[in-house]
């Protein structure tokens, strides 16, 4: 089986912790025991947010166990997630299309457990939940997109990556430990309905932000070609490559 040549984009990574995040995971990847590879830390990472998306099912406020272990989940899910790369760059094992291809397959996936686990245990509400998975799909198109199209994979928007996201939601469960609503303007909320409405505003507005501007980039780049001649020249070459264009298609 013959492999076409395979050119790795530029990864873009400039949120708030990525500087020692990325210390902290080559420290820990320089530690790992040899028997244990990526593949491992992959399947550990996508495990977790299984049990996580389960853990949100069963608790609330009243059973605050699962609760605790839906956040000590997100925990494991960084772990596996984001040092399963590292680990295979430390140890030169790199396999960067596999890579690419898996992580974001459990990355789809990992979302769906998790507002499936929110919306089955009556912490957000199916059309919230919904909401968020279709602007999330939105911006994971977008992002694989552009890595073939521009060259750039960009992790993190706006400071914003998946560690900070996932202390946020470590945050938010937290809170469901107390309540999972919250009162505004006198009228009370599902807390994860509100952070929702807030997350899928910044996903779109971040999707329609990064396609403009690469739009703009490629069209840059692959211009339209200038015509010369008057008018009538110019439409008589345009029908003539039609035509031709058609002639092939027949054949």
């Amino acid at each position: 089986m013959t492999t076409t040549p395979y050119r790795e984009a530029t990864r873009i990574h400039t949120s708030l912790l990525a500087g020692v995040e990325k210390r902290c995971l080559i420290w820990m990847a320089s530690r790992i025991p040899e028997p244990i590879n990526s593949d491992h830390l992959t399947v550990l990472a996508g495990v977790a947010m299984l049990g996580a998306g389960l853990c949100y099912w069963a608790g609330s406020a009243l059973t605050p166990m699962p609760l605790l272990g839906a956040i000590l989940l997100l925990a494991v899910n960084w772990f596996g997630d984001s040092l399963d790369g590292t680990l295979a760059r430390v140890r030169h094992h790199e396999r960067p299309r596999y890579g690419f291809y898996v992580d974001h397959v459990l990355d789809a996936v990992g979302i769906l457990f998790i507002l499936g686990g929110l919306v089955l245990g009556g912490n957000m509400s199916l059309a919230i939940g919904a909401g968020f998975l279709l602007a999330y799909y939105l911006l994971m198109i977008e992002i694989a997109l552009a890595t073939h199209a521009v060259g750039t994979f960009r992790i993190s928007y706006w400071k914003f990556g998946p560690t900070e996201l996932r202390i946020l939601l470590a945050i938010g469960t937290a809170q469901l430990l107390r309540s999972n609503s919250v009162t505004m303007a006198g009228e009370q909320y599902l807390l994860f309905d509100v952070a929702g409405v807030v997350a899928i505003a910044g996903l779109v507005g971040t999707f329609i932000s990064a396609a403009v501007s690469n739009t703009r980039l490629l069209y840059r780049l692959e211009p339209l070609p200038r015509k010369s001649g008057t008018p009538q020249e110019v439409r008589r070459s345009g029908a003539l490559q039609l035509q031709s264009v058609s002639v092939v298609e027949h054949r």
